[in-house]
């Protein structure tokens, strides 16, 4: 375990290998679940603000669960989470000429229509956070079958899992923070 500031880190995330191999998974971590995407507090403004801007690229089911639930919705285990179609597909979800699943938040943000660019439980995964209130933790959580072909593409290119989580990494915990990371990381004190 390593332990930054107050964040527990599992081994895992600096000594397993990852890279997402859409073109295998086809995107399925937005479409299988219990729940839609976890939201935290702080982005629910922006998710609201997101859909005004979707509302017209979003699938006739999206729109109508949004309609019944709103742009984002509270579960007893979960919390905050972005709605599901039929506890399928995760509404800001589309599938592309690839049959990719991919976010349609991200694909506005990537066009540079807005600076959301995805809930961060979508940017880390499959880094998991787990918070109380004495710590926060991070956890690897891949999906065994789902997972398996990103597992076997980072082995092959020996990328370890926060390596390829950098990006996220940052967004949500500062430069700062992931260089600690890495260096704990390449020390091989883990």
């Amino acid at each position: 375990m390593i332990i930054i500031d107050d964040i527990l880190i599992s081994d895992e995330i600096v000594k397993e290998e990852f890279i997402c191999h859409l073109e295998k998974c086809k995107g399925g971590c937005c479409v299988d679940g219990d729940a839609g995407a976890p939201l935290a507090k702080n982005e629910l403004k922006k998710v609201k603000e997101v859909y005004k801007l979707l509302v017209n690229e979003l699938s006739a089911e999206a729109k109508a669960e949004i309609k019944r639930v709103g742009p984002y919705t509270q579960e007893d285990y979960f919390g905050y989470v972005t709605p599901a179609i039929n506890g399928g597909i995760c509404v800001y979800g589309y599938s592309d000429e690839m049959g990719v699943v991919k976010c349609l938040i991200e694909k506005a943000y990537n066009e540079g229509r807005t600076d959301f660019k995805k809930p961060i439980s979508c940017h880390l995964f499959p880094i998991r956070e787990t918070k109380n209130e004495n710590y926060m933790a991070l956890n690897y959580e891949p999906r065994e079958t789902l997972c398996a072909p990103a597992c076997s593409l980072g082995k092959k290119h020996g990328v370890k899992v926060y390596e390829f989580l950098k990006e996220p990494l940052i967004r949500k915990y500062g430069e700062a923070f992931y260089d600690v990371l890495d260096d704990i990381a390449k020390s091989g004190a883990v």
